[in-house]
Formats: C-alpha cells, sequence, structure tokens
C-alpha cells in the first residue's frame, strides 16, 4: 500500500488518473460499441471495427498517431448522433458495461486519496457523455473530458475540448489555478507514453500499466510503476457501495442520466435478489 497521507499544513492538492487502462481495463469509449449498436446508433461492421480496435489497444496501447485515427474515426462515426440518446444509452448500460472492468487497485488509490484529503479527478480523452457518468459511479470530485459540438441535439463532428496529451496538461493546470491545487503536491496517474506532459506537470507522477515507451520513460526518470490486475464490480467490494463525494458533472443533465443509472442499476439488483 502507497503511503498517500498528507501532513498537516501542507497545501491544497489532488489526484488526476487516467481513465483508459489505468482505473478500467480497457478503452472507455469503444466498451459501448453494442449498446450503440443495439440503440441503432452504429452498423455491425463498426463493432466489429470497435472490437478489433479494441484488441490492438489493449495489446500495446496507442501512440500520438495512433490516438489521432482513433479522434477522427470516433469523430466520424458519431456524427449526425443525437445526444440524448447517447445519454440514455450511457445510463442504461454504464454498470453492466463498466463495473466489471474496474481495477480493485485504482478504486483503493481513489479512497486513500479522498481519506488523505485530496480531490480526485478523472482526466480522459473519451467523451463527457462517457466519463462524466464513470466519475459519477467512482466518487471523482472532478472530471476533464473530451466535448464534442453539439448544434440541434445531434453532434457535427467537431470537437471543442480535446482532452488528450499536451490538452490535459493544460486543463489540469486551468484547474489546479482555479481550485487552489498545488501540483506540486499533487499526484497523476497513466498508463500512456501521450500522458507524459500531465505527469510531468504533478510532482508525484505514477506510471500505471505503462506502455512500453512510457515504461521506459518512468525508469529513465525515477517514477514509481505500478502494474494494477485485478478488475472488480464495485458491488462486491463492501468498503465502497456507498459513494462519499459525487463528481461535479460539466452539466445537470449528466449528473442526473448518471444518478438515473444508477437508481436503475439498484433496481435490476433488487430484481436478481427477488428471483433468488
Amino acid at each position: 500500500m502507497l503511503d498517500l497521507m498528507t501532513p498537516l499544513g501542507t497545501p491544497r492538492a489532488a489526484a488526476f488518473f487516467d481513465l483508459d487502462k489505468t482505473v478500467i481495463a480497457r478503452s472507455s469509449t469503444l466498451a459501448f460499441s453494442r449498446p450503440f449498436y443495439a440503440g441503432g446508433l452504429i452498423n455491425r461492421r463498426t463493432v466489429l471495427r470497435s472490437a478489433y480496435a479494441q484488441f490492438v489497444y489493449l495489446l500495446g496501447g496507442a501512440d500520438h498517431d495512433q490516438m489521432e485515427r482513433m479522434r477522427e474515426y470516433l469523430s466520424a462515426m458519431c456524427t449526425g448522433w443525437d445526444v440524448q440518446t447517447v445519454r440514455a444509452i450511457v445510463a442504461d448500460t454504464l454498470h453492466h458495461i463498466v463495473e466489471p472492468m474496474i481495477y480493485d487497485e485504482a478504486v483503493t488509490l481513489i479512497e486513500q486519496h479522498h481519506a488523505a484529503g485530496r480531490d480526485v479527478v478523472i482526466v480522459s480523452s473519451s467523451g463527457s457523455e462517457v466519463v462524466e457518468p464513470i466519475g459519477e459511479m467512482l466518487g471523482a470530485d472532478k472530471v476533464i473530458a473530451t466535448r464534442m459540438v453539439v448544434a440541434d441535439g445531434k453532434y457535427t463532428g467537431e470537437i471543442e475540448q480535446y482532452a488528450y496529451g499536451p490538452h490535459k496538461a493544460t486543463a489540469i493546470t486551468a484547474l489546479a489555478a482555479a481550485e487552489g491545487y498545488d501540483l506540486q503536491g499533487s499526484y497523476a496517474y497513466s498508463d500512456s507514453i501521450t500522458d507524459e506532459p500531465m505527469l510531468a506537470a504533478v510532482g508525484h507522477p505514477f506510471a500505471v500499466n505503462p506502455d512500453r515507451a512510457l515504461r521506459r520513460l518512468a525508469i529513465s526518470r525515477d517514477w514509481p510503476v505500478l502494474d494494477f490486475t485485478r478488475p472488480v464490480a464495485l458491488a462486491e467490494r463492501t468498503r465502497f457501495t456507498e459513494v462519499r463525494r459525487p463528481a461535479v458533472a460539466a452539466t445537470a443533465l449528466g449528473a442526473g442520466l448518471a444518478a438515473a443509472g444508477v437508481l436503475l442499476y439498484a433496481a435490476r439488483r433488487r430484481a436478481r435478489q427477488d428471483e433468488n
């Protein structure tokens, strides 16, 4: 167990977590390809292409060029999608899709940082409609995510804010200024070499399940390397059954839909218990 306690009198700090392959074992965006197919947003060919992309991502992560291709692919794929439909699908399937692939070690770290009085911030290049409900479920205090341009309730395919690479470092620096976080006393966790700017921006960077490039960099800079191997459903962790502090979603609608997803999950769980 890491010693993450904060000495008395130290400035306020935060813990910044990348999401994919750091907190959860897969790509959060690609994980929803089947529900999006069932909801009529994508066709079978796109599902198969997403499954292949997920396989490649799990094998070796994604470098800058691959992330740029992924951005272009996802932007083209979601052009014209109805935003409310996306939010509803994510809320309805969130626990079924995401819970089984959350790393137990990551949840423990989130608990430890909260116990030490630090805010927990999820920082992800995935879309806010996916990341915000996951952050709510994890008890994160804030979320930084990619935001798409919306017109007449539909995605235009343009990106308003791309939370990727150096943009993550810019975003956490801006958030630190707004919230009064001491970045030198803060922590950051990521699996990808593309997040080097975010890791370098804090005083306590950690490489989690790092790709080969980040592992080499972490060793050269003497950054701790963590290997997470135990995905576990949150409902099975009695210590994390009741979320202490809800994430601050960017919109009231996003928070409401995430709460609806929690209620739906609870109802389904009660139904299963009644059947047994």
